[in-house]
């Protein structure tokens, strides 16, 4: 039976006539077209099974039309294992629970769309942090269970703890046609006792996978299991008698070929009460390669190795701040160690050191000594993935050789061989990964947008696993071969070994339905790479995206389209903890509703091929961005910098070209010339928001009628706000500072500007202030780029007086937009000199006290505590921690900072159909921030639409600026 290959085919039907989610849109596709490799392969569908028989009937239905099945779960695969051309089960929105714990015998059942930290988080909970799930890949956030048995993943502490597979106790599964079995340690069963189908078809499987043992019992003990990463292959070595016929360890690494994975029962292992971490400075990979050995006589539980592009790409995407407790070097390793004592910890590391020491390869060392520290060094480490792909230098690297392991001790040789490998192509390539377990993770720049460049990619490829194999070693050490490098195992493994893995493919899936193309019968490395057939073509865009991508290197990329293609499916914006990125997708759980959904649908529009004018009309694309708030977070979040509230408003002014706009871009859009009329109207504008008619006036312009709504401000109030106590102004000439006030401050809060020249004035700056600019912010979030430009050309025009004076923005969202806007939508030196003076509050408050200013506080000491609400476009633009650095300069030590977004940002939660959204992203973590806080703990909100959200959710609470808790509390010294 051939399969049906269009989106609304017959196998359709009957799958929603079982009541089985099923989406077949165009969109919907285009977002599952691609994972975290190099490859796009279209689905014909995507389905979310919400049960194990949800997922037997779909798999009785796809095994009758003979329909490819792939299943997937955070979509981070680097091989190319979680795509495929057929239906695509997507685990992580429904089968996600952690289903028991059992403290005793120290194991967990969970179902395989449980995320990796989640499991963690849930099981520590449950046995009040005693216990964890061990493997710890450093895509741990938004990997899945079900993904990290499909690879065998392993993770940062794999040295300790192994792979994924060395935690399995059990797998319950779904046959390619439906049947439910668990797979064990000792054998296969049925599920369900007395599934008489289900128990012929164990007694079957059992019988031929002895039987497969028995034929290849050679090659089975002389070829598998030769290194502790040798994850190539099917892990048949499982089956041995000496293993006691594993099939469920048999299965990991598996990905997807054979059998469907609903949940596992998996081992957990001791929290340990301490650990330390130490770092080393190298002079390159290689010696830090040929200390590993040593390393590991003191039993670690990591080791892992980082090489300099990674640091310093961290540091130019997200500041100087962002890389902490390295010592010199240009290639380093961490050392991880643990125990019950930190003394014995302590002397353990010194005389880890001075073991090292006598070496002659460490340039540098130190025990890491902060918990701040520790974090930030581990999140380059857990980022290098994406921060190795858009290098400093305007390259840009992929994966496809991104996995080899060899055996710890052969680690450095094998390092200098492939260094000059990489020389012979002529390629580079950035390293890094699990040097402890011989594991090396490398991106490498492959040009895959030309024919040229995807044969040296291939020609690469197979010499490179050439040389593996020469050293010993695997292709793969944790993430699989999948499309990436299924085609090479030949060279790695005997004919013989070959035929063993098709004989156990085919005794579990003879149909070959199972993500076909991978590991058997594989797909050629350059069939279905994202970038071939891009068309190429100018994209004319209002923006300058050559700002914010790097520069064009070997190719003719439009500078919109590498901007879009920027995306590598890492899926950091599909974490629910840490950062901000991406407040929609924690809200809705949606893979449309991620950074990496939209790029995906945009990249599918670069590719289209009707005319650019008419892409750009596409609704589709319209629909991926219709639940971005624009906050800006992914800009700095996501390890390449995808910055989707640019390309949102790019899309938008051409979506909307010559056509009638939703009511809100012409309400909320059109605020800054809204607001010039208020200032003069204020008393009667206020009295209607008082009245009845404020519910039908805020419906006419398609705003909320469920929020409060702010009060107006009047030119009168902001000239008694400006007022010099009496004093004249000083000139512009005479002033140390240019106090901007922006359009928000003047609208609506006339007053904190007031108390923001106050607090300069008493650090003993003068200050000049300026209200007579716009940066037009709303006009950018609506789409509206043209009448922005304007603003912002006006803008730059005034601001740039011939100083090098700092301007400071009372609104961070404004300072935000003249910051990273400006230059990118003005295309003017002005608008570069402005944007390089301009300042946040809390940052100029940091360069006050960093220049020897500190208030003296009217109370006899700061306050205690403070929770206080980052702004997103503060958060992208000026630094997650610039707020707390501020509290901190002024003595306020106990900052808590709510992590996560408010849900308003700007127009978007005064918007009537984005509401409920808003507010569903507000509980994540400002509503339970606000609600643990103390009424007589101040909370600061410098974000005008923050302190709206706060309003929302707590209307007796009171918010404050920092300007205003600085001006109540303090007076100069």
């Amino acid at each position: 039976m051939t399969t049906d290959t269009t989106s609304g085919g017959s196998w359709a039907a009957p799958l929603r006539a079982l009541g089985i989610e099923l989406d077949t849109s165009a969109r919907r596709l285009g977002e599952y077209a691609y994972d975290a490799s190099n490859y796009r392969v279209k689905p014909l569908g995507v389905a979310y099974p919400r049960s194990v028989g949800e997922v037997a009937a779909t798999l009785k239905v796809c095994h009758q039309y003979r329909l490819p099945v792939t299943s997937r779960g955070g979509g981070t695969s680097m091989a190319g294992g979680a795509i495929g051309s057929g239906l695509v089960l997507d685990f992580s929105r429904y089968l996600n629970t952690l289903l028991r714990v059992d403290r005793d015998a120290h194991t967990a059942t969970a179902e395989v769309g449980i995320v990796l930290t989640d499991l963690q988080d849930r099981v520590a909970a449950e046995t009040e942090h005693q216990l964890t799930f061990a493997p710890d890949p450093s895509s741990k956030s938004r990997a899945t269970l079900g993904g990290s048995i499909a690879n065998d993943a392993c993770g940062n502490h794999s040295v300790r703890y192994g792979r994924t597979s060395d935690h399995i106790i059990a797998l319950d599964l779904v046959t390619a046609d439906g049947l439910q079995l668990t797979a064990t340690r000792t054998g296969l069963h049925p599920t369900v006792t007395g599934d008489q189908l289900a128990t012929e078809r164990a007694a079957t499987l059992t019988a031929g996978l002895h039987a497969l043992v028995g034929e290849y019992l050679g090659d089975l003990r002389s070829e598998l299991e030769q290194i502790p990463r040798q994850v190539s292959g099917f892990h048949l070595a499982h089956l041995l008698p000496e293993r006691g016929f594993d099939v469920a360890r048999s299965l990991a690494g598996s990905e997807g070929t054979c059998a469907v994975i609903v949940s596992a029962t998996v081992q957990l292992v001791p929290i340990e009460a301490t650990s330390i971490l130490v770092s080393l400075g190298y002079l390159n990979v290689v010696d830090a390669a040929l200390d590993i050995p040593q390393i590991l006589t003191f039993a670690p539980a990591a080791v892992e190795g980082i090489d300099e592009a990674i640091v310093d790409t961290m540091r130019r995407l997200r500041g100087s701040r962002s890389v902490q407790g390295l010592p010199p070097g240009k290639a380093w390793l961490y050392v991880e160690l643990d125990g019950g004592d930190a003394n014995e910890l302590h002397a353990k590391a010194d005389e880890l050191l001075a073991t090292l020491q006598d070496s002659g390869r460490v340039l540098a060392s130190q025990i890491v000594a902060t918990n701040e520290e520790r974090q930030s060094l581990w999140r380059v480490r857990e980022d290098g993935a994406g921060l190795s792909a858009r290098l400093t230098n305007g390259a840009d690297s992929w994966p496809g050789w991104e996995d080899s392991a060899v055996a710890p001790k052969r680690l450095a040789p094998y390092l200098l061989d492939l260094q000059k490998l990489l020389a012979r192509f002529g390629l580079a390539s950035v390293m890094y990964g699990h040097f402890g377990a011989g594991c090396v993770h490398m991106r490498v720049t492959f040009d895959l947008r030309t024919p040229t460049g995807r044969a040296v990619m291939a020609d690469f490829a197979h010499a490179a696993a050439e040389l593996v194999v020469s050293h010993g070693g695997s292709l793969s050490g944790e993430h699989g071969d999948g499309r990436a490098r299924s085609e090479l195992l030949s060279i790695m493994y005997s004919p013989s070994m070959i035929d063993a893995f098709v004989a156990f493919k085919t005794l579990w899936d003879p149909a070959g339905i199972l993500n076909p193309g991978i590991l058997v019968d594989p797909e050629s490395m350059t069939d279905n790479l994202a970038l071939d057939g891009v068309p190429e073509r100018p994209w004319p865009t209002r923006y300058d995206f050559t700002t914010s991508t790097s520069p064009l290197v070997g190719h003719k990329a439009d500078p919109f389209v590498k901007a879009v293609q920027g995306c590598i499916g890492v899926g950091r914006c599909r974490s629910s903890s840490g950062g901000v990125m991406c407040p929609s997708y924690r809200a809705t759980k949606d893979e449309k509703d991620s950074t990496r959904g939209r790029s995906r649908v945009l990249q599918e529009m670069v590719r289209g091929s009707k005319p650019v004018d008419n892409l750009w009309r596409s609704p589709e694309v319209r629909d991926a961005l219709d639940l971005c708030l624009s906050c800006k977070a992914c800009s700095v979040d996501c390890p390449v910098g995808v910055d989707m509230a640019s390309y949102k408003a790019e899309f938008l002014s051409h979506f909307y070209r010559h056509r009638v706009r939703p009511r809100s871009h012409y309400s909320l859009g059109w605020l800054p010339y809204w607001l010039r009329i208020t200032a003069r109207i204020a008393p009667s504008a206020n009295a209607i928001l008082s009245s009845p008619l404020a519910k039908p006036v805020a419906a006419l312009g398609g705003v909320t009628t469920r929020r409060r709504l702010p009060r107006f401000a009047s030119a009168r109030d902001l000239r008694r706000a400006l007022a010099q106590d009496g004093h004249p102004q000083p000139s512009s000439a005479d002033t140390d500072i240019v106090l901007l006030i922006d359009t928000f401050t003047k609208g609506f809060r006339p007053e904190v500007a007031r108390a923001a020249r106050r607090v300069l004035n008493a650090s003993g700056k003068s200050v000049t202030c300026n209200s007579s600019v716009c940066c037009g912010l709303t006009l950018v979030s609506t789409g509206q780029l043209g009448a922005a430009t304007k603003l912002l050309s006006r803008a730059a025009a005034i601001l740039d007086d011939g100083t090098h004076r700092p301007i400071v923005v009372i609104e961070p969202s404004c300072a935000a937009c003249l910051k990273q806007e400006l230059p990118k939508l003005v295309h003017s030196d002005a608008a570069l000199r402005v944007a390089k003076r301009i300042r946040n509050f809390s940052g100029i408050v940091c360069e006050l006290v960093d220049a020897g200013w500190h208030p003296k506080w009217k109370r006899t000491t700061p306050p205690h505590e403070v929770t206080v609400q980052t702004h997103c476009h503060e958060y992208s633009a000026f630094g997650s921690g610039s707020q707390t650095a501020a509290l901190r300069a002024l003595g306020i030590e106990n900052v808590r900072e709510v992590a996560g977004c408010c849900g308003v940002a700007g127009n978007f939660g005064f918007e009537a159909q984005h509401f409920d959204i808003s507010m569903d992203i507000a509980r994540l973590a400002l509503a339970p921030a606000i609600a643990s806080t103390n009424r007589d703990t101040p909370i600061l909100a410098d974000g005008f639409s923050c302190q709206m959200q706060i309003a929302q959710l707590d209307p007796r609470r009171q918010v404050l600026h920092l300007a205003e808790l600085l001006d109540e509390s303090s007076t100069s010294s």
